[in-house]
């Protein structure tokens, strides 16, 4: 196997009761010749993040100004295009994604040559699947997807994917910075990425409370379904142009 180089982004926003966890979890991480460089981002967290990054992690990015997922995603993917890694993983900070899962996204993009890599939970339905309310937006997005883009995917809001060089020099310009994870995979499609989803597992939160519950997320839902028709058709337009 070549040697890969390998930065795991990790944006993080009130995290401190679960990014210390996840980076023990993260360092004895191995695969093959593959050399992970762990990159958690602080997105001025008004809790105890940053204390816990400083004590806990070799390295990290601290945001002078509050980015959102967005930014602080594309942060790392930045950083990756200028220290000049093979791939980056994003995953959050929230203990959902178990790092033992990163082996199975690394062997497929290796064996399909996709740009990016979706881990989903909605393939195999193993493990913690969300309330009924999101698995219904959900599959909406999905459908939505796939009318714009011809992309046929089942965990369009999934945050654990990886990037390869070349959809890492796409996002470095540009990354959705509202929407970003079903965003993400319209751009990157419409610009010519190649897309493969696999089943992972996913855990439930370890600490906290996610941003994105009950009626909230309904309104998320027709928020994310009208960027994804903005970019489509901003798309179009700059097409004809």
């Amino acid at each position: 196997m070549e040697h890969l180089k390998v930065l795991i982004i990790i944006p993080c926003y009130n995290e401190a009761q679960n990014i210390v966890p996840l980076l023990n979890e993260l360092k004895p991480l191995q695969w093959g010749n593959a050399q992970f460089t762990i990159l958690p981002i602080n997105d001025l967290s008004t809790d105890g993040t940053l204390a816990c990054l400083q004590k806990h992690a070799p390295h990290y990015l601290n945001l002078p100004n509050n980015l959102g997922i967005g930014g602080a995603v594309q942060s790392g993917i930045k950083y990756a295009q200028r220290y000049q890694f093979d791939y980056a993983l994003q995953m959050d900070g929230d203990g959902q994604h178990p790092p033992s899962e990163v082996p199975k996204l690394l062997e497929a993009a290796l064996k399909t040559g996709c740009d990016i890599c979706l881990g989903s939970r909605y393939l195999k339905w193993e493990g913690f699947q969300s309330t009924a309310m999101r698995r219904f937006g959900i599959r909406i997005l999905n459908g939505l997807i796939w009318a714009c883009t011809g992309q046929k995917v089942y965990d369009s809001t999934s945050g654990y994917r990886l990037f390869n060089r070349k959809a890492i020099t796409l996002f470095a310009e540009y990354y959705p910075d509202k929407y970003p994870e079903p965003e993400v995979i319209v751009y990157g499609r419409l610009k010519g990425l190649s897309i493969t989803e696999i089943p992972v597992f996913m855990r439930d939160r370890e600490g906290g409370e996610s941003s994105i519950s009950g009626f909230s997320s309904l309104y998320y839902m027709i928020k994310v379904s009208l960027a994804i028709l903005f970019i489509k058709l901003n798309f179009l337009f700059n097409k004809k142009a």
